[in-house]
């Protein structure tokens, strides 16, 4: 890995020199060096603490907005559930937390290093633990994915996440660039992820699901419930505003599932264990 990054940043110092760049007199050695530094920052991996700690001030920021619904039923009900489709992912040993928020809007979130939080609103519009598994699997698909992450490199944080990669940030409570980035992460929620990232996160989800024995078409169940709704309804406005169509979700969730998923929906019946736990959160 390393030759090839090596080789990789070779190449750039050629295109950033002009066609004489090979007479080592006329080299801008000071310039070659800046370009090899930028290069390293850019392709900085933050790592799994790192991760963590940022998803863990974000989601401190989330529950900030929206406290956790004071039932611990609901909440263990709903962490069993993540935590079992957490353990079928390439990703289980991350310390996952799941939490119903207690919003009435319609929602859910993900934050880095597995922070999953879905609404009571959205839990209200569910008629099956399908559903809920569906919706935590397309959320724990960010996280698998690091969209989060992605998002913050793609608005100009690249540098303060390079910071964060070279360990650079050691005191996760007190350091200003940590908490600039907590803040800028926090604001990719009000923005949205790009729409490719939540089309993905629709694709792994229904297979996660599979894979714990859930009914796939759970999370296409959530998403048609969602289109009958009128946009216009203020409890749907984040959610409409931060997420494409649900029309052309559902439009590529059927291409994808037309085949290799057909009969995974006779799945066990949970309806009592769902019912009663819906029952509670209201």
């Amino acid at each position: 890995m390393k030759t090839k990054q090596t080789i990789f940043m070779l190449c750039l110092l050629g295109a950033a020199f002009s066609a004489g760049a090979f007479d080592f007199g006329k080299v801008d050695w000071k310039k070659a060096a800046e370009t090899v530094k930028k290069v390293q920052k850019a392709n900085a991996e933050v790592n799994e603490p790192q991760e963590i700690t940022l998803g863990e001030g974000i989601a401190s920021n989330l529950l900030g907005a929206a406290p956790l619904l004071d039932n611990p039923e609901v909440q263990m009900y709903v962490n069993r559930i993540g935590r079992w489709l957490a353990m079928q992912t390439e990703r289980p040993d991350l310390p996952w937390q799941f939490g119903v928020l207690d919003d009435s809007d319609v929602n859910a979130f993900a934050a880095p290093g597995g922070y999953v939080f879905i609404t009571k609103g959205l839990l209200a519009q569910m008629n099956s633990e399908a559903e809920l598994a569906g919706v935590l699997a397309h959320e724990i698909s960010h996280v698998l994915r690091k969209h989060h992450l992605q998002a913050l490199k793609k608005g100009a944080q690249t540098e303060l996440l390079s910071d964060l990669a070279n360990d650079a940030i050691r005191n996760k409570g007190g350091d200003p660039r940590l908490t600039k980035l907590v803040s800028a992460g926090t604001e990719v929620y009000a923005r949205g992820l790009d729409k490719n990232d939540e089309f993905e996160a629709d694709r792994m989800g229904v297979v996660i699901a599979a894979r714990a024995g859930y009914d796939p078409y759970g999370l296409p169940a959530v998403l048609q419930t969602l289109q009958a709704i009128k946009p216009g309804d203020s409890s749907f406005a984040l959610m409409f505003k931060t997420h494409p169509a649900l029309a052309d979700r559902l439009s590529l969730l059927e291409q994808k599932m037309s085949g290799p998923f057909a009969g995974l929906e006779n799945q066990p019946d949970l309806a009592p264990r769902f019912l009663q736990a819906l029952g509670a959160a209201k």
